[in-house]
């Protein structure tokens, strides 16, 4: 008997063994990209899992075929393996909650887990989209508007997200992760300085991210992510054009050329001649290279190049009576602007275990921006008449940055629990040249035909060393089931070395400042089912000085002190909730941002520019999103927000403006669209969009002395633009065409108010255009 039972243990146990079978395969979404980290589970017993690697591979031995894969932000797949190599597509899900989002933390989480105000610009959004500027893409998002002209502006922009429409270091811009560039070298256009065609999808963090970004993330954080190498070769040829003068030349390319290593690569080449706008032309070319290396599994490095050659005239703003008239002849005839350059970002990625992740990451960065600036011509009058002759200047600016950013997560078996912690300093030397220039007007037109070099005529020539180093943690827990708090804390020191290489002949004197900072910020999410849930959070950011105003003042004589401006500061309290079902989609945040110190540029009478501590000042609003699918095939979408942008305490020229509304803030934004893939036209879709800016004042209130005893406010009346767009794919070829401003509506993206004029200035948008592409997939 006991052999008997021997033999049939070995039996059975045997018969087990040969029952077992290895299965093999990938997991990808559907844009044929893999994914890293798919969970593989037997659907018989839920113990027995795999992960898949970094090229979305992966092999298990089941007893059964039957599994269950899961992947946050798609939708699960219960497969049936087969004994040949298994493909797997997860189509990415449509329940908010399921979003995964990096740019809360630079490490991945559920929508559901962060509480804050995000959006996402998804790969689909971006090839749907067919942006040819960024600004496509991010005014999509509740609450944003990227101020841009197609029309002259050339990629030359302004911000608003939870503020006025600002040249200020309110926002912050990233690539993967990591400030584009350094503090206290804040500049408004920096997202010329990018290159669209890599991205593969875009977070807009809104409200302060100081806790883990620190200085600048203020308004708003835009994480631009780069795509990523594929397992086949995968890439595009495309060619743009359109009525505004403009042609685009892109190509791009993914694929893994080994198990280990994979490659990107994406370039365009853009150019405008003779626009509608005179003196709007420009050129710019734009490379990123992208190396990722699996040095075993645990450990991944990843290489970023990134290069950027642009050159653009500046048309300046149109008067007020050319602008009412139509008349788009630019005053300018000789500014211009010109910007170099280049990022390389190193980062290794090593997973020590399941529990312990740490990111290394080194940055350098080359850039140098020379500029005739139309901002800066001011012409002479006397009596209110011409001379004929004006003043300027020609600027250079260039700095160069070493970046280091260390980065460690644990998680804890407590309560769900996690702790960030990591550590940065950025090095930046930078030099600011200015010498002034001679103009030459032509008194019965205006316009400005030429210049002089005043050469040794120096308005400013210094050195600026920069360093900002600094220490964060973040630590997250779930106490109960649908609780989740998080809690975080940066600490910030800057340190300038101004050195005036002009002593006694222009500029301040000599100067070292010193300014520090701790960024907290606590928030929590409670959802109560995975579809619905509320968040909210206070969270702190701040501001240094930036050098260009801080060592250029008009405060300031020359071997003067240095004007010690004052560092802003700005508290952030925040409520938002967000629901979906099969056709809604609904997100909204209340919040209120104090500013105290907030730095303001200001024109005087003599059309010159200064900067200086505007008090406290309040934004208060809501933003929300709104997405309604009928039926599959239709969707409609709108993004919008109402605000208030208010002086709290600010006295200008010995005036109150205390409780006034800000300049150039529209309490109105909003962004509409309709998007329609008909079934009986397979892979075509026809779009609608509809954008709107509200009145905005561009004066202070009351600023403006009517000469009878009375005042009154300059103003902006906003602007309703209506965009269509459609596309269509025949194989391997996709064309696509944009109707721009339908109804040839005149408007402006900026308007502001000249106090030395005494009325407004205009940033002309783009009139009715038509911009056409084609593309061949490969």
């Amino acid at each position: 008997m006991k052999n008997i039972f021997i033999a049939t243990v070995i039996f059975l146990m045997g018969y087990t063994l040969t029952a077992q079978n290895a299965f093999k395969g990938q997991v990808k979404d559907s844009q044929n990209t893999p994914l890293d980290g798919v969970t593989i589970i037997s659907e018989n017993n839920q113990n027995k899992g795999v992960s898949t690697d970094v090229n979305g591979n992966f092999s298990i031995t089941l007893n059964a075929p039957k599994v269950i894969v899961k992947y946050m932000g798609h939708e699960t797949r219960r497969i049936v393996l087969n004994n040949h190599f298994n493909t797997i597509i997860l189509k990415e899900s449509t329940e908010n909650l399921e979003e995964i989002i990096v740019s809360a933390s630079r490490e991945e989480q559920k929508r559901s887990e962060v509480p804050g105000a995000i959006s996402v610009i998804s790969a689909k959004t971006i090839e749907e989209t067919k942006p040819f500027g960024i600004e496509q893409l991010v005014n999509q998002a509740p609450g944003i508007y990227m101020s841009t002209s197609k029309a002259s502006s050339n990629e030359q922009h302004m911000m608003a997200v939870r503020s006025p429409i600002s040249t200020k270091s309110l926002f912050l811009y990233l690539e993967d992760g990591l400030p584009i560039r350094p503090t206290a070298v804040f500049n408004h256009n920096a997202l010329l300085e990018m290159n669209d065609v890599s991205f593969g999808r875009v977070e807009i963090l809104k409200g302060p991210a100081s806790s883990i970004y620190g200085s600048e993330a203020i308004g708003g954080s835009f994480n631009f992510i780069t795509k990523e190498p594929t397992p086949e070769l995968q890439g595009s040829l495309g060619f743009e054009i359109n009525d505004l003068g403009l042609t685009k030349y892109s190509f791009d390319a993914a694929k893994n050329v080994s198990e280990k290593l994979g490659l990107y690569l994406g370039t365009q080449y853009i150019q405008r001649n003779n626009g509608p706008i005179q003196h709007s032309d420009y050129e710019k070319f734009a490379v990123t290279f992208k190396t990722v290396y699996q040095i075993d599994p645990s450990l991944r490095w990843t290489n970023v190049f990134d290069m950027v050659d642009y050159r653009s005239d500046m048309s300046g703003s149109l008067t007020e009576e050319d602008y009412q008239a139509g008349n788009y002849e630019s005053d300018q005839t000789f500014t211009e602007r010109i910007a170099k350059a280049f990022r390389f970002r190193s980062t290794l990625d090593k997973v020590w275990n399941e529990k312990n992740k740490t990111s290394f990451n080194f940055v350098f960065r080359n850039n140098t921006m020379d500029q005739i600036p139309s901002y800066r011509i001011r012409q002479i009058r006397q009596n209110g008449q011409l001379t004929g002759e004006g003043s300027g200047e020609i600027n250079s600016n260039t700095y160069n940055s070493f970046v280091g950013l260390l980065q460690h997560k644990k998680d804890f078996n407590f309560a769900n629990s996690s702790l960030i912690i990591g550590a940065t300093a950025d090095y930046s030397p930078q030099t600011y040249v200015a010498e002034s220039i001679t103009v030459f007007v032509d008194p019965s037109t205006g316009i400005n035909t030429g210049y002089n070099l005043n050469n040794g005529d120096y308005i400013l020539n210094y050195n600026a060393d920069i360093f900002n180093y600094a220490g964060f943690l973040q630590y997250e827990i779930n106490p109960i089931e649908n609780l989740k708090i998080t809690a975080a804390l940066r600490y910030d020191r800057f340190d300038y070395d101004y050195n005036n290489m002009l002593d006694g002949q222009a500029g301040p004197k000599d100067s070292e400042n010193n300014y520090d900072n701790f960024a907290p910020k606590i928030g929590f999410n409670y959802n109560f089912t995975n579809r619905s849930g509320v968040y909210a959070n206070y969270s702190n950011g701040f501001t240094p000085p930036q050098t260009s105003t801080l060592y250029r003042n008009s405060y300031v004589g020359v071997g003067g002190e240095v004007f010690d401006l004052k560092p802003s500061h700005y508290d952030n309290y925040e409520i938002g909730g967000y629901f979906v079902s099969e056709k809604w989609k609904l997100d909204a945040a209340l919040y209120i941002l104090d500013g105290k110190n907030t730095l303001v540029t200001l024109r005087d009478t003599n059309d010159e520019f200064y900067n200086a501590n505007a008090g406290e000042i309040r934004s208060y609003g809501i933003e929300y999103g709104i997405t309604y699918k009928p039926i599959p095939e239709l969707s409609l979408t709108h993004n919008g927000s109402f605000a208030k942008h208010r002086y709290i305490k600010f006295y200008e020229g010995g005036i109150d403006y205390s409780n006034t509304d800000q300049e150039t803030a529209p309490s109105l934004l909003g962004n509409t669209q309709i998007n329609y893939h008909p079934n009986f036209i397979k892979n075509f879709m026809l779009g609608l969009e509809y954008e709107l800016v509200g009145k905005y004042n561009t004066s202070f209130e009351n600023q403006i002395d009517n000469g009878d005893g009375t005042f009154s406010t300059a103003t902006y009346d906003g602007h309703n633009i209506f965009n269509l767009r459609a596309s269509y794919q025949l194989k391997q070829f996709e064309i696509w065409a944009h109707a721009l401003n339908i109804f040839d509506s005149l408007y402006s993206t900026r308007a502001s108010f000249n106090q030395y004029s005494k009325e407004n200035n205009y940033s002309i948008g783009n009139p009715r255009a038509f911009h056409v592409g084609i593309r061949y997939k490969f």
